[in-house]
């Protein structure tokens, strides 16, 4: 029975931020053509970075929120990026922007199958209901993630708000499917 190492890979980071004042969107939209701002379809204009490619949304609150990041790192720097384009663009920004990382979603490879049946009869917080969903639904108290395994060994972990809490669900959960038996191998 060869063990494998998960493979791990951030795909996004969500992250919120704050400049503690009001921005104007529609001079916004003015002085950057290419943010997009429809308020009548919703109440923040978007602004996309090629470098880290992402997306940020503005609130005329000063509130932001920045998805398609790689790395907490690369959230924290298309956050500080846009608040530098806006002040380079005329915009007024006394403050730094002060950034939350929310949320983390990685998808993982274990390397093996899972046999899902089992686990769910074996794992405490889990769900499996093959007919409304293929994954087994798996709820980590520490750190507070939650897991979707499928058969295939193929994972998806959500709701960590730091990398490391990644690679502690991850390694936590892959060592109880070794530890029950639940993973197989070819």
């Amino acid at each position: 029975m060869a063990q494998t190492k998960p493979v791990i890979a951030i795909v996004n980071v969500v992250a919120s931020a704050t400049i503690d004042q009001r921005l104007d969107l529609v001079d916004i939209t003015k002085k950057f053509p290419d943010v997009e701002y429809h308020p009548e379809q919703f109440p923040g204009a978007v602004f996309r970075l090629e470098s880290p490619k992402t997306a940020t949304l503005l609130f005329s609150s000063g509130k932001m929120v920045c998805t398609g990041a790689k790395s907490e790192d690369l959230a924290i720097k298309a956050v500080n990026t846009v608040v530098a384009k806006l002040r380079k663009g005329g915009i007024k920004i006394k403050k730094e922007a002060d950034v939350t990382v929310q949320n983390i979603v990685s998808s993982i490879s274990l390397g093996g199958r899972v046999h899902l049946e089992h686990a769910a009869r074996t794992l405490p917080r889990s769900m499996y209901e093959p007919e409304q969903f293929p994954g087994l639904i798996h709820r980590m108290l520490d750190p507070k993630t939650v897991i979707l395994i499928f058969t295939s060994g193929k994972l998806v972990c959500v709701g960590a708000r730091k990398e490391s809490e990644v690679y502690r669900s991850v390694n936590n959960i892959h060592a109880l499917l070794e530890e029950k038996n639940l993973m197989l191998y070819e």
